[in-house]
């Protein structure tokens, strides 16, 4: 984190401890407050305020978690992209719920989303895939994600073999390789407070609205 990152962080650094989380009225729409704190968090200086954790579940009940990059959030639910040949994606397939949470230490918040997921399109999947980087591109060719790894040198082969291929033309999308939409059927948003009475406030999906209640910290 820079100088300026710093900065901001130091003031962003109890803002929320200070506001706190006003009551919300029925029918209110989370993903409005999630655009504004997502936005907060984005000025705050903090590294990849995008990050997020998604947990998923085997269709044995064994849980798994990771961090991944949300890639845009709408109406329509929360996207990121992977490799479908990955654990998360096996898991995902097999038992389409996942979890997803937002920690944001600066402003002293969290957001928690439950919801069903489903693959996205491929001509999104491929909008996206095309505004990668070409690195990113030829990795995402090159990596059999979850898969054993002999070396360090195996996977910089692959690579090498991919650049040569690929020299002086398009990379196309990979047909193991796109997106996840998660739509959410219930969000809590948390915020820290004086003596860990923290602000926690749910929305849960019922029909096209959403209901809202506090929990106790």
């Amino acid at each position: 984190m820079g100088i300026k990152s710093s900065i901001k962080a130091l003031w962003t650094s109890g803002k929320g401890i200070s506001l706190g989380l006003p009551d919300t009225v029925q029918g209110a729409n989370p993903l409005d407050l999630f655009q504004t704190w997502f936005a907060d968090a984005r000025k705050s200086g903090l590294y990849l305020p995008e990050a997020m954790t998604v947990a998923t579940c085997s269709p044995e009940g064994k849980p798994s978690a990771r961090t991944v990059l949300l890639k845009s959030a709408d109406g329509s639910g929360f996207v990121f992209f992977t490799n479908y040949g990955s654990r998360k994606a096996g898991e995902l397939d097999a038992n389409p719920f996942a979890s997803l949470l937002f920690h944001w230490p600066i402003l002293q918040r969290q957001v928690r989303i439950e919801g069903s997921v489903t693959r996205v399109s491929r001509a999104e999947s491929e909008t996206y895939f095309h505004s990668r980087p070409r690195g990113s591109q030829i990795g995402a060719w090159a990596s059999k994600q979850s898969e054993k790894l002999a070396s360090r040198a195996e996977l910089q082969g692959r690579v090498d073999e991919l650049e040569a291929t690929f020299k002086d033309q398009a990379i196309p999308l990979p047909e193991y390789w796109g997106g996840y939409r998660i739509q959410p059927e219930r969000m809590e948003f948390w915020q820290g407070r004086p003596f860990r009475l923290h602000d926690r406030l749910i929305f849960e999906k019922a029909g096209d609205e959403w209901k809202t209640h506090r929990l106790y910290p």
